[in-house]
């Protein structure tokens, strides 16, 4: 008899519910808390009216007062149970609620600190110690790649621009050299005048460079070797801006700036009396003041003009505070207080706006006493001194005046007699032979070298004035009258004479107030 494979037997059809997860289950020793009072209640009630009872009718009382106390048991057992879940959960709810407010609040922004701080992404997500679920870490992730990625988009962006200013800074200072060559070859004065406004529009170009540089962290066109004086330094700054006939100057400081400092200082003063000559009406004056305190030297410039409400002194106030380099909220029309925060963030300067006494607004400028210090004696610390210029930057050609007329002849003038000595040949003298040789060789054409500092400058006076007469008639179009001796122009003032009217003026587009 063959045994006979033995078939699985059917499984009975039976609903299975799956089990609560014991976490999920509410204690005995609460659910015996929550079941206490309604068993205490009700148990003497329900004897009391089984013994009551009546003999016929004693069994179905105890038959309703069993079920209705076991009904009030699973009621109050249920009741009990959600309960518990109910604050459990509110309890989880409140957890995960105060990790997703550390997430945003700490971690979050740590990371993305760090990733603006210049470290990698990678480096950034591993160094985060603290416990992050998968949703967070990969939220974590994205907003890091994201960051990580505009951070690099930015910087080759400012890289981009930095580069090109420097570019722009060497160009305008090798043509603002060119011009002034040009300026010390040519006497014409319709020449002269065409020179002086292309000097003054390529200026213009310069200075808009050296902003772009400061605002985009590349280095300044001048470095200055010496200290300059502060009277130098505002008369530079004067020479800077296109109403500088309109600046007063009240100043008997003799301190000077150091010279790493000062043409930032330079700078933004020009940017500050730029401000000051654009929000003043065109024949309203513009004031200087410098005072010397402890602390350092306080620069104030007041005008006349439009007043500054709260929030325009607030706007101006935090465009010049130190803070972050961030420039996403700079408009084209508005650089001027975004270069002046930033060269006082450089150089540890102050910067800060109140009402003028004169009915418009007052900027004051505090330098600290560490940017200062005493010229010595004998030492010309003056912005005519060679600023030296970064590498990018082609070095300025020296500056030669015109050539000196030949010596005029008469028809009847000829060679002179040569002096003869005892033997009766000719004499020679020492150094005649190159000399002659200067004079007739291919180089007879060559201007004259450039005069000593310590010499009359470009001419005498009556040629500088009329150098400078026709700069401000190429400058404005008119030869304005000439200003009063107190309030002499940039270009008379000491040291003032070619730098500082070489230098930038501002652009059309100033802030506004």
């Amino acid at each position: 008899m063959t045994a006979q494979t033995a078939l699985p037997r059917p499984r009975t059809g039976r609903l299975r519910i799956p089990a609560r997860p014991r976490e999920q289950r509410a204690p005995l020793a609460y659910l015996a808390r929550a079941l206490a009072v309604p068993l205490v209640v009700t148990v003497p009630v329900a004897v009391w009216l089984v013994v009551a009872a009546p003999g016929s009718l004693r069994v179905p009382a105890v038959t309703g007062a069993a079920a209705g106390i076991l009904a009030l048991v699973v009621a109050v057992a249920v009741a009990a149970q959600e309960r518990w879940r109910a604050r459990r959960l509110a309890g989880q709810l409140d957890t995960l609620r105060a990790e997703a407010e550390r997430f945003a609040d700490e971690v979050l922004p740590a990371a993305v600190r760090r990733i603006t701080g210049g470290e990698t992404v990678d480096r950034v997500l591993t160094a985060v110690r603290e416990p992050l679920t998968g949703p967070q870490r990969r939220m974590l992730t994205l907003i890091a790649d994201r960051v990580g990625s505009s951070e690099s988009r930015r910087a080759a962006a400012m890289a981009v621009g930095a580069n090109a200013a420097g570019r722009m800074q060497a160009l305008a200072t090798g043509m603002l050299a060119d011009l002034r060559q040009m300026e010390h070859r040519h006497s014409d004065p319709a020449v002269l005048h065409d020179l002086l406004h292309l000097d003054h529009r390529t200026a213009q170009a310069g200075r808009l460079a050296d902003s772009i540089a400061v605002l985009t962290g590349a280095r300044s066109g001048r470095r200055w070797a010496k200290p300059i004086r502060m009277e130098s330094i505002l008369r530079g700054a004067m020479g800077r801006i296109a109403g500088y006939q309109r600046v007063r100057l009240h100043s008997t400081s003799e301190v000077a700036v150091v010279g790493h400092a000062a043409e930032g200082v330079m700078h933004a003063l020009a940017e500050l009396m730029d401000n000051a000559a654009n929000f003043s009406p065109p024949t309203a004056e513009v004031h200087v003041y410098v005072e010397e305190v402890p602390a350092g030297s306080v620069i104030t410039v007041e005008d006349s003009g439009l007043v500054m409400g709260e929030v325009a002194l607030r706007r101006a106030q935090s465009a010049v505070a130190a803070g972050s380099g961030d420039l996403t909220g700079l408009s084209g029309t508005r650089l001027g207080l975004t270069v002046v925060g930033r060269l006082a963030r450089k150089h540890g300067l102050t910067i800060s706006f109140r009402p003028s006494a004169r009915g418009g607004t007052g900027a004051v400028m505090m330098i600290p006493q560490e940017l200062l210090t005493v010229p010595r004696p004998g030492t010309d610390a003056g912005p005519e001194a060679e600023p030296l210029l970064p590498p990018e930057a082609p070095a300025a050609a020296p500056s030669v005046p015109a050539p000196a007329a030949p010596p005029e002849t008469g028809p009847e003038a000829g060679p002179t007699a040569p002096e003869l000595g005892e033997s009766g040949l000719p004499k020679r003298r020492r150094g005649q032979t190159l000399s002659a040789a200067g004079h007739d060789g291919p180089h007879h054409d060559r201007p004259a070298a450039r005069p000593s500092s310590g010499s009359a400058g470009h001419g005498t006076a009556a040629e500088r004035a009329a150098r400078f007469s026709t700069f401000r008639s190429a400058v404005h179009g008119t030869t304005p009258a000439a200003p009063a001796p107190d309030h002499e122009s940039p270009a008379s003032a000491p040291g003032a004479d070619r730098d500082e009217h070489n230098a930038t003026a501002p652009s059309p587009e100033s802030d506004a107030r």
